[in-house]
């Protein structure tokens, strides 16, 4: 758990060494942790700092692992809908292409960002920052990579979409012939990869990683 000071000791410290919860506002010194250790607030409990072991290659395999599953997940069949003879096979791709077709482009646009473009360009930021850390090189651009992340991590809806497939195959189960396909497997890994990754980099070790001098933390 972090040490708690009064103001007047904490200005002693330098920035680097001071941390500040993201729930409560409570400044406090940085702890030092060893591998699988955590730091909580001591005032709320939220989790400060989580320091994993073998975090870089542990992210490495789950990146490469859901850009693998990335093309499957979106273009390879999600369901086969059987209805009065007529046979359809839908993907993710298919859905905005339909949207748009119909006459929602706004619709389209939104859903192909959310489900398709921006997932894809978390994980190739991520892909970028941990190489960024693994060789030791570019650490100023995997800084300003992972900022960027940061930012597009609101906009990927994955579970969003996901939440909608399970509502279309629960309302059309009993209208038609429904099979589901390789595509909601992949889709459903892919999703599972993405969150077991965003577990796995541990945001401060990251921040630590790219900067040696130990300040970056500080500026996010």
């Amino acid at each position: 758990m972090p040490e708690q000071a009064d103001d007047c000791v904490l200005a002693d410290y330098p920035l680097h060494d001071l941390i500040a919860c993201h729930e409560c506002d409570l400044l406090m010194r940085r702890a030092d942790l060893v591998e699988e250790q955590k730091a909580c607030c001591p005032r709320c409990g939220y989790e400060l700092v989580v320091h994993r072991s073998n975090m870089v290659r542990r992210a490495l395999a789950l990146v490469l692992t859901a850009l693998l599953l990335y093309v499957p997940a979106n273009f390879l069949p999600i369901m086969e809908l059987n209805l009065l003879g007529q046979t359809t096979q839908d993907t993710v791709w298919t859905g905005v292409v339909g949207l748009y077709q119909t006459g929602m482009g706004s619709v389209a646009v939104l859903v192909f960002l959310c489900s398709m473009l921006i997932p894809l360009v978390k994980l190739l930021c991520q892909l970028v920052v941990l190489l960024c850390i693994r060789f030791r090189k570019g650490r100023e651009i995997g800084m300003q990579i992972y900022r960027l992340y940061h930012h597009l991590r609101e906009w990927g809806m994955l579970e969003v979409y996901l939440m909608g497939i399970l509502v279309s195959i629960v309302k059309l189960i009993d209208l038609a012939d429904l099979h589901l396909g390789v595509g909601l497997a992949c889709f459903i890994a892919l999703l599972l990869s993405q969150v077991w990754l965003e577990v796995t980099m541990s945001s401060h070790q990251v921040w630590d990683e790219l900067d040696s001098e130990g300040g970056a933390h500080a500026s996010h």
